[in-house]
This record gives structure tokens, C-alpha cells and sequence, in this order.
């Protein structure tokens, strides 16, 4: 406690001239040429996270708009297996460290998942909103000498999993934790199955009981447990990395569950919160207040079991302050976490657009017995009506109708209380207006990078801030500082001028800023 309450706040004061071309709507915070970002590191330590909170509290860290925040994401379920998610490495066992009688993490709760952050940016006011591009994402290496150049994550078949009790081969009601293995370099984009095992009963240091998955942080007993190496043999899961939940704290309480997620963001769950992604925030307390956490390798659209595959991850993020008198049609009155990136727009719905507010005193203990799909589809449904009519300047039933003929509804998830419906809206059906294509040469250029190209390969380089991405026209990957990357979009040639979109380039600029 006495950690949680004396954390060290980093107000960075001093301000740059940066050199800058012009940039769209969106950006227009950004590089307004006055500053010039800074990077910070977030490590994970048991002064930097909360445990299963995300509302309100004393920033781990305050940044100026336009910083980059290299931040480590630890999973909540590394318990599940000491030796491979915990054991060696150090930041890890400082968040996790319960003997008997002492415990780092002495307040776990309401929620259950290890919030980094938060992290407060200066000038956020509530009517403001939050942008956060995510840079790069990369697998955190596993401690143990003995699993070198591995990462490991758990998927747990949880008793607040969808079907829990509803199955077919006994006993109906039973908790399965599946411990995947992934190269942590990234020489392998699959996860593989190494065992299961069905959870046992748990004792923890303080001598309290858990039969099932009830606390977050228990370290699994493996003398209590039958492991099952004969699991998934031949199938390799995609490597999907992103943040499980992520943002903003709401203005309705002081100490918020980080399990359901609202307005604010939080628990959305959608793997497309990933590296290449924008999302959108309403800032309701100063400083905004972004904590990051539940980082994943793996998920589908809906969460069914329970849980992704829960990882610890280490990204890079670039927060942007949208100030309230300067919002554009998109961002104006935002109510809900948006998520853009270089082909879509996603719309977040929930069974309760704000259950913090619509339910009361007690909506923290009430939303996990109200949600429904029929709410979140509703939900879902409005708001993208709301985002094409005011966002796209379309009346309402040229709104409606493209709904129906384009926008595809999906489930987000079904297990964080708040049930989720997200829509995704096409970039490529408005033309022009939202996929704008630039000269890149000039963009990059006007921004201060060097820029140069080889005619007989067709590859530009782009050399900024001792950063280098380089990428060949039409390629889907490139290499940025010599390692191979999944670009955002491919490059191409029209009448002979290489061009991006201008997303691709905000982006690239974002990304080649971070400094060492």
C-alpha cells in the first residue's frame, strides 16, 4: 500500500522545435512545431502497476502530448506456470512476491488483471480525447535460463467462461489451463499447445481456499496437478499481440474494476487493438490517466472460453492529446473507445454504454448479472449510426442502409461482464476521404527525414532520429533498425511517384521518433 501511494511522478518541462509537414485532421496535435516527443520507459514493478484497478490514482508517470511511452505489460496469470512466466525475472517476482505474512501487491482488486500506469498526460480535461497509436509490440523473454528464447501464456477455461457447466464429457463444471509456447523473437507468428491440466484445488500463502479460478495471482501448486502433454499436436495458433485492456480511468468512481469494460475503454478485448492501431479515448478526469494491461498473443472475436492467451508483452505507445475546441467531426461528444486503423474504423458497443453510471451504487457487483448481446448489438448499432452521420456527414437513412450493406457487427466478447459488439466500417467505400494518398517523399522530407530509393529494386529507405525503415514497393513487410516488420500498408507507384496513405505516413513518423 505504502508503494502504491508514494510513486515517483516524472512531469517532463523542457520543449523542442521539431521540423514537420503538413498533417491531417486527426495528427493535427501532434507536431504542431513546437515540441518534439520524448520517450519514456514504463517498467513493470510492484511501484508501477495496480492490481484489478483502473480508475483513478497517482500516475506512475506524466507525459506531454506527442510523448512515447515504452511500457511493459505483465499477465495476471503467470501463476499458472512459476517456472516458465515468473521465475528469473526480476519485475515479475516483485509484482507476484506472496509468502506468508507478506504480500508486495497487498490490494488486489476489485479486478483482476496487472494495470501498468497509469500514466497521466499533461493538459487532459475531461471533453478532451485520448490518442493512442501503438508502435510496436513485442513478446517479454521468459526469465528461466532453462526456456530460453521463449515466451509462454495460458489460455484458462474458466468457470466465467460462456459455457461453463454446459458441456458434455464430466465433470461438466471444470476449470483447463492450456500453457502455450511462442519463439519470443518472433522467428515463429504461431503459438504452440506444450500441456493442460485441470485445475486443482489452491492454497494460498495466507491458508485461503481456492477451488477455482476466484483470485487473481495464485501461484499454482504443480505437485496438485495431472499435466497432459497430448494436447493440440500439429495445430499452430496465430500470434495476434495486443493489449486485452486498455485506457482511460472513468470520472464515475475512484476505484474501478478493471474486468468490465465502458466508455472509457479498459477490457474491450478485441485483438485489433494491436501494433498499427489508433485508439480514440473521452478524457472525464484530468490528466486523462491511460493504464495499460492484460497483454495477449491470441484471441478470437468473442473470448468464448474465458481468457486469450495471456502473455506478458512490452510496446510502444505514442499518446496524443485532442484538445475540446479543436475536435474534429469524428471525435466530437466520443462516448465510446474507436479504434482506426489503416483500412477500418471500429466502433465499440457494450451491453451497458456506461454501467457505471446506468446501474448505480452497486453496478460494479450488478453488471456481471445484466449483460446481454441484444443490448451490445443495440448499442453497437447506435453508435456507428451516430459515428457515419456526424463522422461521414451521411443522413441518417443513407447511415442506415450502409450499415445493412457493408459494415460487419461482430462479438467482441462475452466473459468481461460488459459484453461486447464491435463494427467495422470499411475506409476504402468513401474514396478519397478516407484513404488520402501522399507523395511519401515529400512527407517524409518536410518531416526531416532522409529519404532515398533504388531505382533497379524499387526499395525506399527512410532514415530519421538514428531510426531506419526500409521497404520495397508492393511488399507487405519491410525492415525497420534490421529486423523484419509487418508494414501497416504497402507502398506504392502511381505516375511514377511513390505514395502511402496518410495514415501509413503519420504513423512512420509517430514510430521513427522514438529515441533511445
Amino acid at each position: 500500500m505504502e508503494k502504491q501511494t508514494f510513486r515517483k511522478i516524472g512531469v517532463m518541462l523542457s520543449m523542442f522545435l521539431v521540423v514537420n509537414s503538413s498533417v491531417g485532421v486527426m495528427y493535427a496535435n501532434t507536431y504542431d512545431g513546437v515540441y518534439k516527443p520524448k520517450t519514456h520507459i514504463l517498467k513493470a514493478n510492484s511501484d508501477t502497476v495496480r492490481w484489478g484497478n483502473i480508475g483513478k490514482g497517482n500516475p506512475a508517470l506524466t507525459v506531454h502530448s506527442g510523448d512515447i511511452v515504452t511500457v511493459e505489460g505483465i499477465t495476471h496469470h503467470s501463476g499458472d506456470d512459476y517456472d516458465r512466466m515468473i521465475k528469473g525475472d526480476a519485475g515479475v517476482e516483485d509484482i507476484f512476491h506472496w509468502i506468508e505474512g507478506e504480500k508486495n501487491e497487498e490490494l488486489r482488486g476489485p479486478g483482476v488483471h496487472i494495470m501498468t500506469g497509469p500514466i497521466a498526460v499533461e493538459g487532459a480535461e475531461p471533453g478532451d480525447v485520448l490518442e493512442v497509436k501503438i508502435l510496436d509490440m513485442k513478446l517479454r523473454p521468459n526469465g528461466n535460463d532453462q526456456y530460453a528464447g521463449k515466451t509462454y501464456g495460458v489460455n484458462a477455461a474458466a468457470n466465467w467462461g460462456y459455457l461453463y457447466g454446459d458441456m458434455v464429457e464430466e465433470p461438466k463444471k471444470r476449470e483447463v489451463v492450456t500453457i502455450y509456447e511462442m519463439d519470443t523473437e518472433g522467428g515463429t507468428d504461431y503459438a504452440t499447445a506444450v500441456y493442460n491440466y485441470k485445475w486443482t484445488v489452491q492454497t494460498d500463502p495466507d491458508g485461503q481456499v481456492h477451488p477455482t479460478i476466484d483470485y487473481p495471482g495464485v501461484i499454482v501448486d504443480h505437485s496438485t496437478i495431472d499435466k497432459n502433454f497430448d494436447v493440440l499436436k500439429g495445430v499452430k495458433i496465430p500470434v495476434r499481440l495486443h493489449f486485452g485492456t486498455m485506457g482511460v480511468a472513468p470520472k464515475e468512481a475512484d476505484i474501478v474494476d478493471s474486468v468490465p469494460p465502458s466508455y472509457n475503454g479498459g477490457n474491450v478485448d478485441d485483438w485489433r487493438i494491436t501494433e498499427g492501431a489508433t485508439m480514440y479515448y473521452p478524457v472525464s478526469v484530468p490528466g486523462a490517466l491511460l493504464s495499460i494491461g492484460d497483454p495477449h498473443a491470441g484471441q478470437g472475436d468473442s473470448e468464448i472460453n474465458g481468457t486469450a492467451i495471456e502473455t506478458s508483452v512490452t510496446g510502444d505507445i505514442q499518446v496524443i492529446l485532442h484538445k475540446k475546441a479543436s475536435l474534429n467531426n469524428k471525435l466530437k461528444g466520443l462516448n465510446f473507445p474507436l479504434l482506426e486503423n489503416e483500412n477500418e474504423w471500429v466502433v465499440h458497443g457494450f451491453s451497458y454504454a456506461n454501467y457505471l453510471e446506468e446501474l448505480g451504487t452497486n453496478a460494479q457487483k450488478e453488471i456481471f448479472n445484466n449483460s446481454s448481446i441484444d443490448k451490445a448489438m443495440k448499442d453497437a448499432a447506435h453508435k456507428t449510426k451516430d459515428f457515419l452521420m456526424a463522422g461521414m456527414d451521411l443522413s441518417e437513412d443513407e447511415a442506415y442502409s450502409l450499415m445493412s450493406v457493408s459494415a460487419d457487427f461482430g462479438i467482441t466478447q462475452v466473459v468481461d461482464g460488459n459484453w461486447g459488439v464491435h463494427a467495422l466500417i470499411d475506409k476504402g467505400q468513401f474514396g478519397e476521404s478516407e484513404r488520402k494518398a501522399v507523395g511519401l517523399r515529400s512527407s517524409f522530407e518536410g518531416f526531416g527525414a532522409k529519404v532515398s530509393w533504388k531505382t533497379a529494386s524499387q526499395i525506399v529507405t527512410i532514415s530519421y532520429n538514428d531510426n531506419v525503415l526500409e521497404m520495397k514497393v508492393g511488399a507487405t513487410t519491410g525492415t525497420y533498425n534490421g529486423k523484419t516488420v509487418k508494414l501497416v500498408a504497402p507502398i506504392r507507384v502511381v505516375d511514377e511517384k511513390v505514395e502511402a496513405s496518410e495514415y501509413f505516413v503519420n504513423f512512420y513518423k509517430s514510430k521513427l521518433s522514438k529515441t533511445e
